[in-house]
């Protein structure tokens, strides 16, 4: 986790275009921010601040 929210956009965004897999950077309600695979976050929809998307449409 990462408690900077320009870090974690700036991996988020890194990963999703180096693995071409939709990402989604989240806040997790103790101030720190994660960055996970859309695929593999279950959390609450409200917690995601950014979601990557390598295929622009």
């Amino acid at each position: 986790m990462s408690r900077n929210l320009t870090f974690a956009h700036a991996r988020g965004w890194d990963l999703a275009n180096t693995l071409m897999i939709c990402v989604v950077v989240f806040h997790d309600g103790a101030g720190d921010y994660g960055v996970m695979p859309s695929t593999e976050y279950d959390g609450d929809p409200t917690a995601i601040v950014h979601e990557f998307d390598p295929f622009p449409s």
